[in-house]
Order: structure tokens, then C-alpha cells, then sequence
């Protein structure tokens, strides 16, 4: 039995390795999604046939009410609540990784000495504090994301100072930890260390201002997959050291891109989002007046342009509009017209939201480019569709150096001849910033709900 439980891991790994393979891109996520869960369904299966697995009638219990609510969840969220979803199994995960840590030191059955005993009581307390971080760190990501907490970033006063406090302790708490004579002494240090684990991740979430949660989503993904690697240390459990270590690599590599993309440093990321040095809010007392347009005069821009190139962000997931806008422009492609899609690499509330949106919607793989693709292409683009975008269309980000979005790159949509721009109303976007684009000479202004100026200009055109 143990052999085959070796190879159904074996497999599983590589079927997990294949996975995050085919998810890197469009074309092939659909089948790096099957593979994912035909590697999960087999190492769940191994791992109840080993001999270190009992209790199935209260397994088969927590698998039926733990399966029927994430089927009851998974089956009602709208894409726009999707970032809030990851972000709260980021929270279950980090939870599970500090139970697993109090559960496998209490118990009774598991005795170690010597270099052995220091070394499982090291994996129980980083198991404890990557998992106390990911908890309430996610949870507060949930927060942001759904809007029962401000976007804005949490300054304290010498709150840098206070990272480096909890970090001392923390390392403090860990050699007493380690060097205890028994349980009782060592439960001690090892709960007062998760309470300031909590309280880190609370305050390093507390801090990151809005335009950088797409990062923060990636880099928590990070954590649950290490918090899930240390789980498999205490467990003894090869495949769950292997797959945390694969997301958590994996998460890290995706943070890493994304802040490279927007021109940020990880470490001041996760030390404060943007605006931390306290500059300007971004907002200017008068920027001129904003130019409404109509949809019968869009449809006419469109009808008579040769290049468009539509901007889609987060408004455009509020308003269901990736099918109206497929339409759109399968439309306008049937005419003649070259239009193509610009994503920026944070464009919604987490990594790949905008192309989770448009390939649902059947949008072309091929004519969807990546910011770095077609920025410079906008000085030949006759019109620009910016649909529910904001921030990532912002020229403030690149003109105003003490602005809360100072050094973002963003799409410059404003090199284009008309630049078209969809919106319920003049409010600001996540981060809080007002628009330059708004006011400037070549933009129009659609007011209303994102679906109904697409059907409306589907329709006059």
C-alpha cells in the first residue's frame, strides 16, 4: 500500500507541475484546470488510504458540509466577487496551517528528542506564524475587496517601527519557544506569538492602499502556499509539502512580475501601498469641464475609425458587459476594423481578472495585448473604449511625482485621437484618485451603466 501511495503522489506532483504549466496561458488554462483537479482527487484518495488516516465516518461528514458549501458558494458568485472568494480560502488555509501547528504539538502520540525534537518544533512555529499572517492578513483583503473596509492605506504613526517590533518579538518568542522543557511551558510563547501573528497581518494589509491589491491577492497566495508547505512538514506529508511549495513559489514569481510591471518594489508594497509618503491625494479644485457624449455619437466615431482599441477594468465586471462587448466587436471586426483589447497587469482586483472576463466571453485570445504590447501603438489608434477603467488609465500616475499612484505605469490612452470613457459618474477610482483624462480635450465622457452604452451603441451602429 505505501508503494502505491508513493506514485499516486508522484503523480499528483506532476500533475499539479502540469497544471500551473497550462494555467500561464489562455489557451490552454482550461485544461491546466483539469489537471489540477484530477491531481487534487488523487492525492485526497491516497491520503485516505494510508494507514496514518482513520475516523472515515467523521471524514465523510466534514466532506460533505465542507463540499456542499463550497458548491453552494462556487455556484452563486459573480466574477466581480471572485477576488473577495480567493482571498477568503487564502484566510482557510492560513487558519488551517495554525490548528495543524497547536494540534500537532499538544498531541500526546507524537514524542521527539533531541535535534529531532528542535526541528519539528521549528516547523510548528513558522507553520504557526506564516499561517497567522495569511489568516488575518486575507481576511482584511476580503474586507478591502468587498467595501466594508476603505481602500485607502492605514498609516499609523511609526508603524514601520512597529513591523520590526513584532518582528523582534517574534523571533524572541521563537528561541524561547524552541528551547522549552515541556508543552506547557512552550504553549505559552507559541500563543502569545500567533496573537502578534494576527495582529501583523492585520496591520501589513491595514497598510496597502487600493491600486496595489491585485498584488496583495498574489502575494497572500504566496503565503497560504507556504503556510500549506510548513503544514506538510508537521504532518510528515510529502505531496502537501511539494504542492504548498509549488503555489507558494509560484505566488511569489507572479508578485514579483506584477510589482515589476507597475514599477513597485515588493518590500514597499507590503510596508505600505501607494501614498505612503503622505503626498498629494491626487485630486485637483478645478480640471475644467468633462465632455458628454452620446451612444449614437460613439457609433459614429466607431463607424468611421480603423484602429480601436478598448481598455475593459473593473466597471465592466460590475456591469456584466464582456458579452455586449464581444458583440461589439465582432461587429466592428466584420467591417474592417482592427480592433484590439489592452490589459493592464492589475486591471480589475486581481491578477487575470480582465482575461477570465473577455475569454468568457469569447473574445480572441489573439487580440487581447498585454500593456507592455500596446502602449506605443495609441498615437495610430483613432479611438480608445475605456470601459469601468480608472487608475490604470490615470496620466496623474505619470505627472504628478507626490501623487497616492506616483511611478504606476498605465495605459496611454490619451496619445489616441478620441478617447471614449465609460463610466456611471465623475466619482474616483479604487485608489481614490481623481482623472486628468476626464477634463482633457480629446476625451468624451458616457455616462451610465457600462451594459446599456454598449447595447446602445451596438444598436445606432
Amino acid at each position: 500500500m505505501s508503494g502505491f501511495i508513493t506514485a499516486a503522489y508522484i503523480s499528483a506532483s506532476i500533475l499539479f507541475i502540469l497544471s500551473l504549466g497550462g494555467l500561464s496561458n489562455q489557451e490552454t488554462a482550461r485544461r491546466g484546470n483539469l489537471y489540477g483537479m484530477l491531481g487534487m482527487l488523487l492525492a485526497v484518495g491516497a491520503t485516505l488510504l494510508s494507514d496514518q488516516v482513520g475516523g472515515y465516518g467523521l471524514i465523510a461528514i466534514a466532506v460533505l458540509i465542507g463540499g456542499s458549501i463550497g458548491w453552494f458558494v462556487a455556484s452563486r458568485v459573480e466574477m466581480t466577487a471572485m477576488p473577495q472568494l480567493v482571498a477568503i480560502m487564502h484566510s482557510f488555509v492560513g487558519l488551517a496551517a495554525v490548528l495543524v501547528g497547536f494540534a500537532s504539538y499538544l498531541d500526546p502520540d507524537v514524542q521527539y528528542s533531541g535535534i529531532d525534537k528542535t526541528i519539528h518544533e521549528i516547523e510548528i512555529y513558522l507553520g504557526v506564524l506564516i499561517g497567522g499572517v495569511t489568516f488575518t492578513g486575507s481576511v482584511i483583503a476580503f474586507g478591502k475587496l468587498q467595501g466594508t473596509i476603505g481602500s485607502k492605506p492605514l498609516m499609523l504613526p511609526a508603524r514601520h517601527w512597529l513591523n520590526i517590533a513584532l518582528g523582534v518579538a517574534s523571533i524572541y518568542l521563537g528561541f524561547v519557544f524552541v528551547g522549552s522543557a515541556d508543552h506547557a511551558a512552550g504553549l505559552v510563547p507559541l500563543s502569545i506569538m500567533t496573537v502578534i501573528a494576527f495582529a501583523f497581518g492585520v496591520h501589513m494589509v491595514m497598510a496597502i492602499g487600493g491600486a496595489d491589491m491585485p498584488v496583495v491577492i498574489s502575494m497572500l497566495n504566496s503565503y497560504s502556499g507556504w503556510a500549506a508547505a510548513a503544514a506538510g512538514f508537521m504532518l510528515s506529508n510529502d505531496l502537501l509539502i511539494v504542492t504548498g511549495a509549488l503555489v507558494g513559489s509560484s505566488g511569489a514569481i507572479l508578485s514579483y512580475i506584477m510589482c515589476r510591471a507597475m514599477n513597485r518594489n515588493f518590500f514597499s508594497v507590503i510596508m505600505g501601498g501607494f501614498g505612503a509618503s503622505g503626498g498629494s491625494s491626487g485630486v485637483a479644485a478645478d480640471q475644467g469641464e468633462a465632455q458628454a457624449v452620446s451612444a449614437d455619437e460613439v457609433a459614429n466615431m466607431l463607424a468611421g475609425a480603423q484602429n480601436v482599441v478598448i481598455v475593459p477594468g473593473y466597471g465592466m465586471a460590475v456591469a456584466h458587459a464582456q458579452h455586449p462587448v464581444s458583440e461589439l466587436t465582432q461587429t466592428l471586426r466584420d467591417r474592417g476594423v482592427n480592433v484590439r483589447f489592452a490589459i493592464h497587469p492589475v486591471a480589475g482586483r486581481m491578477p487575470g481578472h480582465m482575461n477570465v472576463l473577455l475569454a468568457e466571453a469569447r473574445v480572441p485570445y489573439d487580440i487581447v495585448l498585454e500593456m507592455d504590447e500596446i502602449n506605443e501603438d495609441f498615437a495610430d489608434t483613432d479611438v480608445v473604449l475605456v470601459i469601468g477603467a480608472n487608475d490604470i488609465v490615470n496620466p496623474s500616475a505619470l505627472e504628478d511625482p507626490e501623487g497616492p499612484i506616483a511611478g504606476m505605469p498605465v495605459l496611454e490612452v490619451w496619445h489616441a485621437g478620441t478617447v471614449v470613457v465609460l463610466k456611471r459618474s465623475m466619482a474616483t477610482g479604487y485608489a481614490g484618485v481623481q482623472n486628468p483624462l476626464f477634463f482633457r480635450d480629446n476625451t468624451r465622457m458616457l455616462f451610465g451603466d457600462a451594459r446599456d452604452s454598449i447595447d446602445n451603441v451596438f444598436r445606432a451602429l
